[in-house]
């Protein structure tokens, strides 16, 4: 039996797969299974890409899902009764609608009121081939004209971005959009401006402290932008241990440059 990447196997393939892991711990039978399932990780985050703020790299997304997908292997209980797909879809798609919130401030009754205005605007075009006034829109979801505004006034604040986006098209491809903001008053002051220089230099210094092979795939995720599997193969190893080397060196980072959280506070 073989589990090719990309190849759909049945759920008695999978479950004699992850028996024979379970059996003898080879992990190269858990990266076969990992390998197996991870177009199902990409198909919930893509159907996700929507929900996603412009300021997080998808990337991201498809790493805590194949993270969420490796736990499942190693957690799931076939006397349960549910597959190891259907196991693992459910963990999956749990863990990106987790890494969605945790990205968005934006409380989830506002999001609600979002897609219903959406999904009215969406009914009414397809009902008269054009965009709705927004009284019509405002009649749709029951609301008058000024209680609407306000509420897209709400959604509109909510759409934040990052201002440690890249810039793409810059030529060195690290210039970030806070690189190129107008000086302001705040911008101005040396105080700040001393904060600032002081918070790049303690990330650089964390950056170098990493191990050579983490540093290597972060250079190749975000200066390189490569996918996941690509790193995997300029690195030699599966995608699944890049998703692994990925997520150790984010919480190095985070518990290296925790006892700074002021500095970077005063800067955000």
């Amino acid at each position: 039996m073989s589990a090719r990447q990309g190849h759909r196997i049945s759920a008695e393939e999978a479950l004699a797969l992850w028996t024979a892991y379970r059996e003898s711990g080879d992990r190269q039978l858990r990266d076969r299974l990992v390998l197996t399932f991870a177009p199902m990780v990409k198909y919930i985050v893509y159907k996700k890409i929507r929900e996603i703020p412009g300021r997080c790299d998808v990337d991201d997304f498809i790493s805590c899902g194949l993270e969420a997908l490796i736990r499942s292997i190693d957690r799931y209980d076939p006397s349960k009764g549910a597959s190891l797909e259907q196991f693992a879809w459910t963990r999956i798609h749990g863990a990106v609608l987790d890494e969605l919130r945790r990205h968005d401030w934006a409380p989830r009754s506002l999001r609600r009121r979002e897609r219903d205005i959406s999904q009215a605007r969406e009914r009414f075009i397809g009902l008269h081939s054009r965009r709705p006034t927004r009284e019509e829109l405002a009649d749709m979801v029951g609301l008058t004209p000024e209680q609407l505004r306000a509420q897209l006034d709400d959604i509109a604040v909510a759409d934040v971005g990052s201002l440690n986006a890249l810039v793409l098209g810059s030529e060195d491809g690290a210039l970030e959009r806070i690189d190129l903001l107008a000086s302001s008053d705040r911008e101005a002051d040396p105080v700040h401006a001393s904060a600032l220089s002081e918070a790049k230099e303690r990330f650089r210094e964390a950056f170098q402290r990493l191990p050579e092979r983490e540093r290597r795939v972060a250079v190749l995720l975000y200066v390189e932008n490569l996918t996941l599997r690509e790193i995997g193969e300029v690195l030699g190893v599966s995608e699944s241990r890049v998703c692994q080397i990925h997520g150790q060196l984010r919480r190095t980072l985070r518990a290296t440059l925790d006892k700074d959280a002021s500095l970077f506070s005063e800067v955000a």
